[in-house]
């Protein structure tokens, strides 16, 4: 007992400091002990495993400067004695940003597509201070990713992750170069999955982040607590560039099958099925008697497409891709996207109400052009789409269609067709699963069905979509 208390009072002494001032203040500050990792909550000791892997990237490059439209009158040449023929002037652009190495003994980094753009030298510096020049594997635009590889010894590793585990409200920490600053650590929570539809990239399945992400980020590691990467910071929202809390990482699962494909092929070969979908809002679900919220509406199926060659028709739903949940249609483009021309997958469809399989081969990803069409004439109204004037076109007639049908040839901003998404330019070719021709087919379709919300499909600037009007 006594020894104890003896014990306790020298730690006391070791942490106490008496100081005694010409006003005789007696002051005693009292010092925590020196002890490493004391506090278990600190994110310290998995940030120093991760940052020798995370590296800064700086590249130069040329680009074409704009000439002034005055230097091509000949007048102005003239006057200020310009040589003519003279060549656009070109001006060195530089950048920053991140990457991270995910193979030490290969010396491959992963990054941003846009990081590198336009780059004729690259530079990789490492977190003990080594400046590398790094050769180019491979560069997918469509999904930001693009494959570098070093030449060097002693690297260090991520170790990569599952983004598909991810959750929501899981803590991940971002790691790069903001601003220059190197070997910058943010942390935050995952605030959204599957965030699509922002116009960043082609194709889109973001990770949402709160931790802040700024620019000389793109390219750093977003990692999880056991600092494994799950995924490559690329974006930011921000009304002034900045960080305002939401940032975007593409998820590391997507980022690695796309990196193995450019170090196999130099290029990302796209798979596809052939349709074109739209999400499944409330009121088509309702339109088409679906009970579902989530899944693929099937607007389109191309002929001649592997979908058609499965038996998949307008108006049903892919609820699932090799037994994986479609929440809407950039989410089945993206999923098919990933997947080589070629790959057999199993598609889980909701045809007329009840759960079917198709196995489809994936095809090789068209570039077809669709030819601009005529306007149409012979406008009529019709009574089942109030404030909306249509006429009969020929296949091809139509200003924005390539199918005959009925061409919407105005739309009352205030009406409920219009606040159901119908446009001018639109070719009418089914009310309710009904074919049509003419606007009076429109009037009986609309018609045999009155208590129902008016299900049409329409073709605009040559692509399939539904549109419910209740």
């Amino acid at each position: 007992m006594i020894s104890s208390r003896l014990r306790a009072f020298a730690v006391v002494c070791m942490l106490t400091v008496t100081i005694w001032t010409p006003q005789a203040l007696h002051a005693e500050i009292r010092f925590a002990p020196r002890e490493e990792g004391a506090d278990e909550t600190s994110l310290a000791p998995m940030i120093e495993r991760v940052l020798p892997g995370v590296v800064s990237i700086a590249t130069t490059g040329q680009q074409q400067m704009e000439d002034n439209p005055l230097f091509s009158d000949p007048f102005f040449r003239q006057f200020f004695d310009l040589p003519e023929g003279s060549e656009p002037q070109e001006r060195v652009i530089q950048s920053a940003g991140s990457g991270v190495i995910i193979d030490a003994d290969a010396g491959l980094i992963l990054t941003n597509a846009h990081v590198i753009a336009d780059a004729d030298r690259i530079t990789v510096r490492l977190s003990d201070g080594r400046e590398l020049q790094a050769d180019v594997l491979g560069v997918d635009p469509e999904t930001d990713v693009a494959a570098l590889t070093i030449d060097a010894d002693d690297l260090a590793s991520l170790i990569v992750g599952h983004s598909d585990m991810l959750r929501v409200g899981d803590h991940v920490v971002a790691l790069g170069n903001p601003f220059g600053l190197e070997q910058t650590v943010t942390s935050g929570i995952v605030s959204a999955l599957g965030r699509s539809g922002l116009g960043i990239e082609g194709y889109e399945s973001f990770i949402q982040v709160d931790a802040p992400i700024n620019p000389g980020n793109s390219g750093g590691a977003l990692v999880n607590l056991r600092g494994e990467l799950v995924g490559l910071n690329t974006a930011i929202v921000g009304p002034t560039g900045g960080n305002v809390g939401i940032g975007f990482a593409v998820p590391i699962d997507m980022a690695i099958n796309v990196a193995q494909r450019l170090i196999a092929d130099g290029e990302v070969r796209r798979g596809q099925i052939g349709v074109i979908v739209q999400d499944l809002t409330p009121a088509l679900a309702e339109a088409l008697d679906h009970s579902g919220r989530t899944g693929a509406l099937v607007a389109d199926v191309l002929p001649g497409s592997p979908a058609e060659g499965a038996g998949i028709l307008n108006g049903d739903v892919i609820a699932a891709v090799d037994g994986v949940a479609i929440m809407g249609s950039a989410d089945l483009r993206t999923r098919l996207s990933l997947m080589e021309p070629g790959t057999e997958v199993s598609l889980s469809v909701v045809h007329e109400r009840e759960l079917v399989e198709r196995q489809v081969v994936l095809a090789a990803r068209p570039g077809a052009e669709v030819p601009e069409d005529e306007d149409g004439t012979d406008v009529e109204s019709i009574p089942a789409l109030e404030g909306v004037s249509l006429s009969t076109v020929e296949a091809g007639a139509g200003r924005d269609g390539t199918q005959p049908g009925v061409l919407v040839e105005w739309v009352d901003p205030s009406s409920a067709a219009a606040t159901a998404g119908l446009q001018p330019g639109d070719v009418i070719v089914s009310v309710n699963s009904q074919g049509v021709m003419t606007p009076g087919g429109i009037s009986e379709a609309a018609a045999s069905a009155p208590n129902l919300p008016l299900l049409l499909r329409v073709f605009r600037q040559g692509h399939a979509l539904f549109i419910a009007i209740s």
